[in-house]
């Protein structure tokens, strides 16, 4: 009978720990969906204040390759907005503890509907090697180099209708 309290103690800190390594890990989604014309679509998720998120999205096909988006904060209050974007990043540190809505809309197309990737995360991601900071390396320059690149491929599926979805292609990579 002695045992069972440090078996117990052993794993409550178990637990703990598990916990805090989970509160240290960023989460996001990733998902590309289909946008019909004339319409609105929206997604939420919970941040807690001063934690960090970011949105990049892009549209892979359909009409002129561009979408409005917009985010809201817990309030209601907008705190981005771009309209007819073919693809964009946003970077935000939450200022209230709510749920955070992201949108996007073809509101403006009566006839074009597109196909829209955005990947969304939460939290900062802790750097790979120590007192790597911020710095620009050779391997973060080589990541973004290959996710335009992948994207760029992305573009090169055909539409519905069998369009080929290749205009604009030099402008996706940025500058």
């Amino acid at each position: 009978m002695g045992s069972a309290a440090p078996r117990s103690a052993s794993v409550l800190l178990l637990l703990l720990f598990l916990l805090l390594l989970r509160a240290e890990q960023p989460r996001g989604a990733e998902l590309t969906f289909e946008l019909p014309d004339n319409a609105k679509q929206c997604f939420h998720e919970e941040v807690e204040q001063g934690v960090k998120f970011s949105l990049d999205y892009q549209v892979i096909t359909g009409g002129h390759y561009d979408v409005d988006c917009y985010v809201e904060d817990p309030q209601g209050n907008t705190i981005y907005r771009e309209t007819k974007k073919q693809y964009d990043s946003f970077t935000y540190r939450a200022e209230v503890k709510g749920v955070y809505q992201f949108c996007f809309s073809n509101e403006f197309s009566t006839f074009s509907h597109k196909t829209v990737y955005f990947d969304f995360q939460v939290g900062d991601e802790p750097p790979i090697l120590p007192d790597m900071g911020n710095r620009v390396t050779a391997l973060t320059q080589r990541f973004r180099g290959a996710y335009w690149k992948e994207l760029d491929k992305m573009a090169d599926y055909t539409q519905p209708g069998g369009t080929p979805a290749t205009e604009g292609l030099g402008r996706l990579a940025p500058s």
